[in-house]
């Protein structure tokens, strides 16, 4: 044969013969301890609520999320992301359930701590938009704006009666300008040194948040383009990271993922923190939806996009499908 450049004598093919072969010579490789499981937990209910949205995925009771915790501890992965969901009547414009220490976010915190204490990561979210009766992220002023700094003040509180709970991580997911410098002084001021900041540095104002509305049962009217990123934008999140680390977070997070891995792999080649991304719930539910419909294999659509998440240079990646997924790898 004709020899051309390399060929035949370079044949890329060799390494792709077999299983073995390409499992061997793999670059990026899915371990459980990659996953965070976001679970919801709804106030005032007997049964899992299903998400009509989300095929596969409950508003937990208090019950079935300790049983989902202990699922994701025998999995193996490495922590659950808890959202509250209060009862719609005791919404208010201040998100008060948010700083009850009897709200449904910390009462499922201590939940879970007790059911498995330090063998998974307990973390929270700390955000008012599941608690308040507008729900944006934040209180507003007398123009009906997102007040920045009155919003602050109420992540302050937060952050401390969730480290009282017993959260190992805070996630803050306002996107309101200096909140991870006031989380961690809240923090340090209540001797919780140990309690890590999970920043949700680059969050973008997408439009596949849809079936999350319905899992924390929003009450959102309008939208949050006035603090969630412009989905145009990446150097805009390169000074958001900048700033999140120097106002002292631990880690950071893109979301969502996959719409935004360049952003992603800017991030991760920019710092020396861990670096997660989110793959949301629109995510999930496309590939759930088309699956459905037979119009793709599921489990290797699942497979195939949190690999290209970690390959972008995730370190963990936040997915409903975390369990299930550690199941198979183990």
């Amino acid at each position: 044969m004709t020899k051309y450049g390399s060929f035949p004598g370079s044949r890329p093919r060799r390494l792709r013969t077999t299983p073995v072969m390409r499992r061997m010579v793999a670059e990026t490789r899915l371990h459980p301890a990659d996953f965070i499981l976001p679970a919801f937990v709804r106030e005032g209910v007997s049964e899992p609520v299903p998400i009509q949205a989300m095929p596969g995925v409950v508003q937990h009771t208090r019950d079935s999320l300790k049983k989902a915790a202990l699922e994701a501890v025998q999995a193996g992965i490495s922590g659950i992301m808890l959202f509250g969901v209060p009862e719609e009547s005791k919404k208010d414009a201040l998100g008060t359930p948010g700083t009850d220490p009897d709200g449904i976010l910390q009462v499922a915190i201590r939940d879970v701590r007790a059911e498995v204490g330090d063998d998974l990561l307990v973390m929270s979210d700390l955000c008012l938009d599941e608690t308040i009766d507008h729900g944006h992220c934040g209180v507003l002023d007398e123009q009906g704006r997102v007040d920045n700094d009155a919003t602050l003040e109420r992540y302050a509180e937060m952050a401390q009666v969730q480290a009282d709970a017993g959260a190992h991580v805070v996630g803050p997911s306002g996107m309101m300008d200096g909140q991870i410098g006031v989380i961690r002084d809240a923090l340090d001021q209540i001797g919780r040194e140990d309690v890590s900041i999970l920043a949700y540095t680059a969050k973008y104002s997408s439009a596949f948040y849809g079936p999350f509305r319905e899992a924390v049962g929003s009450s959102l009217k309008g939208d949050r383009k006035t603090y969630q990123q412009d989905p145009a934008n990446l150097r805009e999140s390169l000074r958001e990271l900048a700033l999140d680390l120097e106002e002292g977070a631990d880690m950071v997070m893109v979301k969502p993922a996959g719409p935004y891995l360049d952003v992603l792999a800017r991030v991760a080649e920019a710092v020396d923190v861990p670096v997660a991304a989110y793959q949301i719930s629109g995510e999930y539910s496309m590939v759930e939806a088309a699956a459905e419909k037979g119009w793709v294999d599921r489990d290797r659509a699942i497979l195939e996009t949190l690999t290209g998440i970690k390959r972008a240079g995730a370190r963990n990646i936040l997915t409903y499908w975390a369990t299930e997924v550690a199941q198979k790898l183990r």
